[in-house]
């Protein structure tokens, strides 16, 4: 991993505290269905999953955006749902209608599950990340990932996406100790995923808790602050020069302890927070990263411009990385993407 700390690479850079004559840019969900060149990779392969495992075409769909623009970072094309699908449960991906997966309602469904297959199903990904790593320059940092504990158990007991994740708030408060062991398995699979995909290239990782936001603030310390923390912790104990962004989706002010108290390196930030707050609040602590609304990209004009000149002008004199504040809208036009890009290089 020697190439961890070339001084060249902008993201790595940034990650360490440096300030970049530009602030490294990179996209959420910038490989996928916004790209033509993605879409008739998708057309040919049966389903969603065949497609993250298999690794020399997750590896071209990685690539693809990297070709296109003039981006910092590729993120490994996969899925956080990939945790629970390695564990047993049965996982597919429905055109139009997004996962379903067979919910896990008690305790006695949770304890069906195993980590006996991880490995095998994990595979693919490290394979895939090698590949890649192999394509990239030194410049190009490689981004490895997985859901936070929180936000996969919510798929895994609602048995998909659901609007206020009820089902997995009402299992912690019902039945604490089964879901705290599903939290637990969660950590140590997770961090085995991570720590791997360090070994297979990843020079970056990022922990997704897309769903933190719908918990209150007891619970949020508890099932996002200390699972994250414990997750973070197993990872540098294995790859401690390798550093962790985390992304508390909808946390509002409690992104502060989150950042203060996970062991993070760095923290993204959703469109909700106001740039004020983050400067204030979260960019005294360590680099940030984010916010432009992925609506406003996929809208693009006027707006566009002069909101990324605010991000800019408001963020961009500390450690700072240019992202959005949630996954790029498949019906971005690849042009938009083209501006940010010339936007954010010439500051």
């Amino acid at each position: 991993m020697s190439d961890t700390l070339s001084t060249n690479n902008r993201l790595l850079r940034t990650l360490q505290g440096e300030i970049t004559e530009t602030p490294p840019l990179w996209l959420m969900r910038q490989a996928g269905r916004y790209l033509p060149e993605y879409r008739e990779i998708r057309a040919s392969v049966g389903s969603f999953l065949e497609l993250c495992g298999t690794p020399e075409l997750a590896a071209e769909v990685t690539l693809q955006p990297l070709r296109r623009f003039d981006l910092d970072a590729a993120i490994i094309f996969s899925d956080i749902l990939i945790v629970p699908f390695a564990m047993g449960q049965q996982v597919e991906f429905v055109k139009g209608e997004g996962p379903k997966l067979d919910p896990l309602t008690d305790g006695k469904a949770i304890a069906t599950l195993e980590r006996a297959a991880t490995s095998e199903v994990f595979a693919p990904v490290y394979e895939a990340l090698r590949r890649v790593r192999a394509e990239l320059n030194p410049e190009t940092a490689l981004i490895g990932f997985c859901g936070a504990p929180w936000t996969v158990a919510t798929y895994m007991i609602a048995g998909g996406g659901s609007k206020d994740q009820a089902e997995a708030r009402a299992l912690a408060y019902t039945d604490p100790q089964a879901f705290a062991g599903l939290i637990d398995l969660l950590v140590e699979v997770s961090a085995e995923y991570l720590i791997n995909q360090v070994k297979a290239g990843a020079q970056v990782l990022q922990i997704f808790d897309s769903w933190s936001g719908s918990l209150a603030e007891d619970e949020f310390a508890r099932w996002s602050i200390a699972a994250t923390k414990s997750l973070v912790a197993k990872v540098k104990a294995e790859a401690p020069e390798v550093p962790i962004i985390g992304f508390p989706k909808g946390s509002g002010p409690s992104a502060i302890p989150y950042a203060r108290k996970t062991g993070i390196d760095a923290i993204g930030c959703d469109t909700s927070l106001p740039l004020r707050f983050i400067a204030d609040n979260l960019q005294n602590l360590l680099p940030v990263q984010g916010n432009l609304d992925p609506v406003l990209l996929m809208a693009g004009g006027e707006h566009l411009d002069r909101r990324v000149k605010e991000i800019l002008e408001i963020l961009g004199d500390r450690p700072f990385i240019f992202n959005l504040g949630h996954g790029i809208l498949p019906q971005t036009p690849p042009e938009h993407v083209s501006r940010l890009v010339s936007l954010v290089r010439s500051k």
